[in-house]
């Protein structure tokens, strides 16, 4: 079965086609600046140069169009026909309450995902524009959604509630949600299968530090506490957002600066975090370089990003009683080693050994980098959210095909 997965921006759309007899992707793009005239379509295929096109996309739909020519195409496609797509899944960051686990899109499906459009007012509307898109382009093809607080929603009450007046949960539903759900789950279960260790015995702290970061405590398998909250701007300090900061910082702000509220917002998820703290650059590679050659600013960016990965991750041995494995994934957790043996050159406490030599080392697949005597292991664990994904649709997909023959 080949499936493909979409994960659709306001302005923007990434793809990846897998077989998933292999579960290997066979072709990945993007399609860029989609709504002018001068949009971007970049298609990729293993041991093939890069394809790049320039032209008129003005909508989600002409974008889906042109990825399926692009997949097609006699000398750059893989697929003789789009009959050969069998199954599309969808990223859909925001499932709210209703969603525990992916599911197939119906009616029902896609009224839901609107009604929560209020809580991810930039990402759910993008995402149903690209289911939209799919069923403009291959109306017969089911389609599955994957959420990224899905995975959050086993959290008990004590985590996920803020000790605000309970009418608010109750009317609005304000609590915390987590996100980066679908890299947790998938890190987790490439952790267990590392360590020859059933999930359902294991106490891990996922660590998912990109450009946007979450920490996760997962214990025995399943979400317990996580650093992103109602929205993904609570938690860690990012690239560009602040992360965790006292309330009182918003009406005081607006006070002081006569700022609006969606200013005070855009201050807070767009100019913060570390483009704000070293007034350089919100990418860790720059940041490092920069503190390397003397920066203060830099090294000031740096010692706040990571002491406070260091902060979540000791409150999560706290919340489980322990830790058996701490875990880094995502564009920074994976690359950079001078972050990693910052944040673990102070867990000493908890039993943490760094293996300088290992931590150095790059790798695609799964390592440790602690010592063989540490009490807690720490590991690096490439991410793939996009797999967890095709692999979902194509479960959901297999079990909706097999219930329609056996009835």
């Amino acid at each position: 079965m080949n499936i493909l997965v979409i994960n659709a921006g306001s302005s923007s759309l990434k793809y990846q086609l897998y077989n998933m007899s292999t579960e290997t992707a066979i072709a990945k793009g993007r399609v860029e600046r989609i709504g002018m005239d001068s949009s971007i379509l970049t298609h990729e295929v293993d041991h093939q140069p890069e394809v790049r096109e320039v032209s008129e996309i003005l909508d989600h739909t002409t974008a889906i169009k042109k990825v399926l020519d692009m997949l097609t195409h006699r000398k750059f496609g893989v697929l003789r026909n789009i009959a050969d797509i069998q199954a599309v899944g969808h990223r859909v960051v925001h499932g709210g309450e209703s969603f525990s686990e992916s599911v197939l899109v119906d009616a029902n499906v896609k009224l839901e995902i609107r009604r929560l459009f209020d809580l991810a007012p930039l990402h759910n509307p993008a995402h149903m524009m690209g289911i939209t898109a799919v069923e403009d382009n291959l109306p017969e093809v089911p389609q599955a959604v994957v959420f990224d607080t899905a995975f959050h929603q086993t959290m008990p009450p004590s985590s996920y509630l803020y000790a605000i007046p309970t009418v608010l949960y109750r009317k609005h539903k304000i609590r915390r949600y987590g996100f980066h759900g679908t890299s947790h789950d998938y890190v987790s279960q490439r952790t267990a299968e590392f360590l020859g260790k059933p999930l359902s015995q294991l106490k891990l702290i996922t660590c998912h530090i990109g450009n946007g970061a979450s920490c996760t405590a997962i214990l025995h398998g399943k979400s317990y506490d996580t650093s992103m909250g109602m929205t993904p701007l609570e938690g860690l300090m990012m690239g560009t957002r602040s992360g965790d900061l006292d309330p009182a910082v918003v009406p005081h702000t607006i006070n002081k600066e006569d700022l609006t509220l969606n200013e005070v917002s855009s201050m807070l998820n767009k100019h913060s975090g570390l483009i704000a703290i070293s007034g350089l650059s919100s990418d860790m590679r720059e940041i490092v370089e920069a503190m390397n050659e003397g920066n203060e600013s830099a090294k000031l960016a740096f010692d706040m990003y990571a002491y406070r990965i260091r902060k979540y991750i000791g409150a999560y041995i706290a919340a489980m009683d322990g830790a058996d494995a701490i875990v880094f994934t995502a564009g920074v957790g994976e690359n950079s080693d001078v972050l990693r043996k910052t944040v673990c050159e102070r867990l000493t406490f908890f039993g943490v050994k760094l293996d300088e030599e290992r931590n150095s080392v790059r790798s695609s697949e799964p390592r440790t980098i602690t010592t063989d005597d540490s009490a807690v292991a720490v590991l690096v664990v490439p991410t793939n959210e996009e797999l967890l994904i095709a692999r979902d649709t194509y479960r959901l997909v297999k079990n909706k095909t097999a219930g329609q023959a056996s009835f």
